[in-house]
């Protein structure tokens, strides 16, 4: 993109230009502008200069890959001689796998679970059987694997199908007890049918049931063994048209397998045992065993046990031959996990599994099943998980998984991804997570290894990271097909671990998981990582490539209000805001220990959820606990959950708040500079003058809501309503009052929910229902109401002094009540003047801090769940040395900028259009051995394309809401252009991202849609009215772009396999 100087063009800019046609109003607390046409011919010649780089060919979404564990699988299925695997779930996906690398994914277009899948072994092709009663054969021989044909069973359900190897014909069962014939070239039905009540006897009245097993005779391939519901088994001869043998047995069968030479073949049962048949003897069975069923001592028959689901009786040419089966435990023993028997000679392994048992396979050498089988690894399909034991080695290990299968082996709270990191930070990554991978794995390569993949020409460093429910955070590289697992630390490790009845303070916050990660910032370029915990909590982390071991510091900070016994100032007694000088820390903790022990019947007071270990700690090479800084009990109320978080390495100060107000900490100094309300952040320049309320009109407000209760809510206004709407939308004829978010919590457990990291707070309960309810409650309603520890709007002086706010609690039952009663409106014109306040999104920039300023100077951007940006300015000591004993100095600048909806992200850009990135500092091992690496000075990268005294003039801020987003000009604070990206719906996560040397807003929408927009530099130059500043260039629906996508399949012509 070229870029120019238009410092001259900006001059013509005025504050009462006309806004653009597609753009809102454009009203703010700044007032509005737009760009003035140019005359003559300087105007001309620089429209001619300036490239679009952006178009929408740059921006035709596709899904390339899915990450993860297959969701609700259903069944299993294996090509021997090509070594790929398959995997169908409830949804009517399947995902094939091979070689770490190969993942394919594919899906029916009903949506109907897969019941059943067969390969055609080593022939490329896959046969589906899903509950709609169709079967599906799939060509892999192609890039994207497509349905060749179907054939849909209309009068009857399809319950087992059975593809001998090297035939031509697929056996289908059905519930009605017969079996129908398909050729597999033509994928037409044969007029072959074995009719149910012409395998049985014909003097048996009874139906058989449904057919549970087809085979064929590794003998004789035209011999079909045939397996009832009810303990029946046929041997139908194909030729004949005739049954060859009947077995009758007196309990269920679930499942059969030959033995390899045909003479034999093995059934289990309901009862938990196993029959072994012999051909030459049909009447009774050669053998029965309950391999886990007790004997009695009379000599009479084992006790019952839990039905054995699937049998395999796999043989080997040296040794006994192995029977494995799942389920069959004793009725006794009901807390034992899912299990695993294997059985080889007079040994029995049981293998206890995590999840319940899905499906299993055993992988033989051999896909001939007239010899020896020589299995050698059992595949093991759990609900969550994939597992491959190891036959070959007498204590069964494992294989180590090469998929992504354990992403949410804890549920994923939160997720980040980053693009184009420094090329050498994967690498060190995965130096340090292998050392502290699992041991006990088998040393065998992974069985399945079929298929082969190209790395693509363009490929760049990506890392995924996950926050999980447990506390733990995972580094994923996925610059390649599939991700893999780089590193992985523990959160909760900095915590001592909680003891059954040890004060169950963090019970009353949270009924399970107190460790859950909440949101995550991440600095590549420092190695600067911090997580916020759901318990309240900020961690901040250094990389080091070298084991310590050290105290871990802690910090509490006070940031609630307190709403009782406070007398309500006078205007004219209200203090002026503190000069900036004197904004030191007040007072602070460097102990994990808290300062008040709270005992039975006393009220909790200044005490953190969790207790931060005390002793030195032993920290391994990789991300070691810098700080902790806890949010703390007031007045008995648990503090509120942490709505943004954001960290300046180049600074050393992490900033994050709730909906109580805003902290920021030095971590370097490990002092605390700011704890303040977020009433307190607006000085005297408070749009909506919130006062104090009076009991009497908060009982006026009561009987008012009351009244309105019967008046239903439009559709249309119920559909645009945003999770913020809860902070801060009342009905317009309502009084002001606190209101409580009935929307449910969205994040519980064994669920899993990628969340946005900037409106974490918002699309779960953390805000929209713990930040206002206005009722003291007890730890029993803590849990009823929620479970991420709602409290009732509590309060907090700024350290020197501010304005104070006073308003009177109201009851849970009200306040359940009016919540039903506002506007779904996120307009900022129906704002509730004393509704609570939540930080949204925070931002570290060297920006202008007022209108005033001729120069830029460290800020911190903050925004509001109203809509408000307020700027927080800071006064670093100049040198490194003064850096670690002189205090920084915080003060609010006064800036206020007004916008639709909750803001969500903030971006700068210079005056010629650059993206402008926060500054940070160059990463340095602070446990280094070597004296030059104690030695450095701290070196500081700016990440401005111009130089100081160039860029000293101007720049442009975009801000981007739940509704619309403005581009601002600095420091003139003036709105240049607004653009409404939805009326009928909300944001839920945007971001600035560079393409093509051209930067764009990204908006991923409620409604499903992601919306694409580009940044126009000849608007802003020109100010041609007729479009807006952020043109609109895609917006996908998800939903269509998977119908296009699965029409496109096909038609695609064929391609080469792809594995």
């Amino acid at each position: 993109m070229k870029k120019f100087n238009f410092r001259k063009v900006l001059d013509g800019l005025t504050a009462s230009s006309p806004g653009s046609g597609s753009s809102g109003s454009g009203n703010s607390g700044s007032g509005t502008g737009g760009g003035s046409n140019q005359p003559g011919g300087t105007a001309g010649v620089l429209r001619e200069e300036i490239q679009e780089t952006l178009t929408s060919d740059y921006f035709q979404i596709c899904k390339t890959v899915r990450h993860g564990f297959p969701y609700q699988p259903t069944a299993l299925a294996f090509d021997p001689v090509q070594k790929i695997l398959a995997i169908g779930t409830r949804t009517g996906a399947i995902r094939i796998l091979g070689r770490p690398g190969v993942d394919c994914y594919c899906q029916h277009e009903s949506g109907a679970a897969v019941l059943q899948l067969q390969f055609l072994i080593n022939e490329g092709a896959l046969v589906s059987a899903s509950s709609d009663e169709t079967l599906h054969l799939w060509n892999l021989r192609q890039k994207r694997p497509a349905i060749l044909h179907s054939l849909k069973f209309n009068r009857e359900r399809i319950t087992y199908c059975h593809l001998p190897f090297q035939s031509k014909w697929l056996y289908v069962g059905t519930e009605r007890g017969n079996t129908h014939i398909v050729n597999i070239e033509s994928f037409i039905l044969s007029g072959y049918v074995i009719m149910w009540n012409k395998a049985i006897e014909l003097s048996t009245k009874t139906h058989p049931g449904p057919v549970v097993h087809l085979s064929d005779s590794p003998r004789d391939e035209g011999k079909l063994l045939i397996g009832y519901e009810n303990g029946t088994v046929v041997l139908w001869d194909l030729k004949s048209k005739r049954a060859e043998l009947r077995v009758y047995y007196d309990e269920a069968i679930h499942s059969i397998d030959w033995h390899h030479e045909g003479k034999q073949f093995m059934c289990s049962h309901s009862d938990g045992s196993l029959t072994l048949w012999n051909l030459k003897s049909p009447s009774r069975p050669f053998q029965t065993t309950i391999p886990h069923g007790k004997s009695q001592r009379d000599g009479r028959k084992p006790e019952s046990c839990k039905p054995i689901l699937k049998v395999e009786y796999k043989t080997c040419r040296n040794s006994e031959p192995f029977i494995i089966f799942s389920g069959g435990l004793a009725y006794d023993k009901a807390c034992r996990r899912p299990s695993l028997t294997i059985m080889h000679g007079k040994s029995i392994t049981v293998l206890e599994m995590d999840h319940p048992i899905v499906e299993f396979l055993t992988l033989c050498e051999t896909p001939y099943p007239n010899e020896f089988q020589e299995p050698y690894a059992v595949v093991v399909l759990l609900e969550k998980d994939l597992i491959v034991v190891d036959l070959t080695q007498s204590n069964f290990p494992i294989f180590e998984n090469p998929y992504p299968m354990d992403i949410h082996e804890s549920p994923v709270t939160c997720t980040a991804y980053f693009a184009d990191c420094p090329p050498d930070l994967i690498l060190v990554l995965y130096s340090i997570g292998v050392k502290h991978k699992k041991q006990g794995y088998s040393n065998k390569e992974w069985p399945v290894s079929g298929g082969t993949w190209n790395i693509g020409a363009q490929t760049y460093p990506e890392i995924i990271i996950t926050g999980h429910a447990d506390g733990s955070i995972k580094f994923w590289d996925a610059s390649a097909i599939t991700l893999q697992m780089l590193y992985k630390f523990k959160t909760s490790k900095v915590f001592e671990k909680q003891k059954i009845g040890d004060g169950k303070q963090t019970s009353e916050i949270v009924e399970e998981d107190p460790y859950a990660v909440q949101m995550i910032y991440w600095c590549p370029e420092s190695r600067i990582f911090c997580v916020a915990g759901v318990s309240a909590y900020v961690i901040v982390y250094k990389f080091s490539r070298h084991e310590i071991t050290t105290e871990i510091v802690s910090l509490e900070v006070r940031l609630q209000y307190d709403v009782e016994d406070i007398i309500t100032p006078e205007p004219e007694t209200i203090p002026p805001f503190p000069d900036p000088s004197s904004q030191l820390p007040s007072s602070k903790s460097l102990s994990g220990s808290t300062s008040t022990v709270a005992s039975e019947g006393v009220t909790k007071d200044s005490i953190p959820c969790l207790s931060v270990k005390t002793r030195p700690v032993r920290m391994p090479p990789g991300y070691q606990a810098e700080l902790v800084v806890q949010l703390v009990w007031v007045d008995g109320e648990p503090p509120q959950q942490i709505t943004s978080l954001t960290v300046s390495s180049a600074y050393g100060i992490v900033a994050f708040g709730n909906c109580n107000g805003l902290a920021i900490v030095d971590f370097m100094q490990k002092t605390v500079l700011l704890s303040m309300g977020t009433i307190d952040l607006y000085r005297s320049s408070d749009p909506y003058q919130r006062q104090p309320r009076s009991p009497r009109k908060n009982k006026q407000f009561i009987a008012g809501m009351t009244e309105l209760t019967d008046s239903p809510v439009p559709l249309e206004l119920e559909r645009c309503k945003s999770p913020t709407s809860g902070f801060a939308t009342r009905t317009p004829e309502a009084a002001p009052g606190f209101y409580r978010n009935e929307l449910p919590a969205v994040r519980q457990r064994n669920q899993v929910h990628h969340l946005p990291d900037h409106v974490n707070g918002h699309c779960t309960s953390p805000t929209s229902q713990s930040c206002s309810s206005g009722k003291r409650l007890s730890s029993a309603d803590v849990s009823k109401v929620n479970r991420w520890g709602p409290g009732r709007p509590p309060f907090r002086k700024a350290q020197s002094a501010a304005c104070m706010e006073v308003s009177l609690p109201v009851t849970t039952e009200e306040s359940r009540e009016n919540s039903y009663n506002r506007s779904r409106s996120s307009s900022v014109s129906s704002i509730d003047k004393e509704a609570k306040e939540a930080i949204t999104a925070l931002y570290f920039m060297e920006s202008f801090a007022r209108k005033n300023d001729t120069t830029i100077s460290p800020c911190l951007w903050v925004g509001t769940s109203l809509g408000m940006v307020l700027m927080i300015s800071f006064n670093l000591p100049s040198t490194d040395e003064q850096r670690y004993t002189e205090p920084v100095l915080v003060s609010p600048s006064g800036t206020l900028l007004t916008l639709k909806g909750a803001v969500l992200t903030f971006s700068c850009m210079d005056r010629l259009g650059g993206l402008m990135h926060p500054p940070y500092e160059v990463w340095r091992d602070p446990n280094s051995m070597d004296d030059n690496e104690k030695g450095r000075k701290r070196k500081l990268v700016m990440n401005s394309p111009l130089t100081s005294q160039e860029m000293a003039d101007h720049q442009y801020a975009v801000v981007c809401s739940e509704k619309q987003a403005k581009v601002f000009s600095l420091p003139s604070q003036t709105c240049l252009y607004v653009h409404n990206i939805t009326e009928t719906s909300f944001i839920l996560q945007a971001a600035v991202v560079v393409m093509c040397n051209s930067a764009c807003l990204a908006c991923f929408c409620a409604n499903g849609h992601i919306m694409i927009m580009r940044y126009s530099l000849s608007l802003l130059l020109f100010g041609n009215h007729d479009n807006s500043f952020l043109e609109k260039e895609k917006a996908v629906s998800i939903k269509e772009k998977r119908e296009n996508r699965d029409k496109e399949n096909t038609q695609r012509q064929k391609e080469d396999l792809s594995f």
